[in-house]
């Protein structure tokens, strides 16, 4: 067995049958789960320190885990900021009786290490040594720019009741058991909550089974206590010819009080499938409102910003 590098942890599970979701697969919320799992792993080796999601990139669900694989789960540090590090998320999966596995999921993750009071702690300094090494570290970089674009503009838009799209909201208590080692509600699942939310508003929108291909701009604010009241919101906000593109507001706070605050942001985009699996086009979702065509609008522009990034070849099911 080779030795795994000191910057990068490696999962290895069976899929078992209660990781199957609505999908027939594993759905995107799981896998989700296993790679924040995987890559908090690796930042507290590393930093020594308890550690924090505070964003997840583009990730494209290409092909599906199926219960009985066995599944590897790498995460590995390719660039370090002051107490932030950047980590690379690849899931594969293949038949645990041999043969080579397949690659289904890769994403960039940022962790941030906190000290005792909450506060940022400065990280040991990745250096890069191979040509490996420095071309994911430089790619870490690239995407710096264009992830700060796609935050900003998520950030300046609005969600209220002006707009007349799809839209659907879950609520429930945080429970104890969805912590992590810190006490905090860890973002696995958190963003297996925001795959959810997004499968119902985009089903019941095309009246269709629904699975997620792509979620991305996952941006984590604040964290998440055991008791808290948690709603999920997802509203429609754009369709392609296949894809569904779902915008999903996380917001938590005291049951007590009247006040939730903003704990997560992404989008994600979910296409219909028929009974064999293949995905099918779906109806035009037609902008009524001025939100609906701000939030449209956003949608495109979303798009075009992810399409800068270096080696950023966008699949059909975002552009169509």
């Amino acid at each position: 067995m080779s030795e795994t590098p000191a910057n990068a942890v490696t999962l290895r599970f069976l899929a078992a049958p209660t990781d199957v979701g609505h999908s027939g697969s594993v759905d995107a919320g799981t896998v989700l789960e296993w790679v924040d799992k995987a890559a908090y792993a690796a930042a507290v080796g590393w930093s020594k320190s308890y550690c924090v999601t505070a964003y997840v990139g583009n990730i494209h669900f290409a092909d599906p885990v199926n219960s009985g694989d066995m599944v590897e789960v790498t995460a590995t540090i390719v660039y370090t900021g002051r107490s932030s590090m950047h980590i690379r998320t690849v899931v594969s999966s293949g038949d645990p009786r041999g043969g080579p596995a397949t690659m289904r999921s890769q994403c960039l993750v940022i962790f941030v290490a906190v000290g005792a009071d909450g506060r940022p702690v400065p990280v040991p300094q990745f250096e890069p040594a191979s040509p490996e090494e420095i071309g994911q570290r430089d790619a870490a970089l690239a995407r710096i720019k264009v992830r700060e674009d796609i935050v900003q503009a998520m950030n300046s838009q609005e969600y209220t009741d002006a707009g007349t799209a799809e839209r659907v909201t879950l609520r429930f208590l945080a429970a104890p058991t969805d912590v992590n080692w810190g006490g905090k509600v860890h973002g696995g699942i958190v963003m297996k909550w925001i795959d959810e939310a997004a499968y119902v508003c985009a089903s019941r929108y095309c009246g269709m089974d629904t699975v997620a291909v792509f979620s991305g701009g996952v941006r984590f604010y604040r964290p998440l206590l055991i008791g808290h009241l948690v709603e999920v919101e997802a509203r429609l906000v754009y369709t392609g010819t296949k894809g569904m593109h779902i915008a999903v507001h996380v917001r938590s706070g005291d049951p007590k009080g009247h006040e939730l605050n903003l704990t997560t942001y992404c989008l994600t985009v979910m296409v219909a499938r028929d009974e064999s699996g293949t995905s099918v086009p779906i109806r035009q979702w037609v902008p009524v409102s001025g939100e609906d065509k701000r939030l449209h609008a956003h949608a495109r522009e979303l798009l075009e910003i992810r399409g800068k990034a270096p080696g950023n070849r966008l699949p059909n099911h975002l552009l169509q």
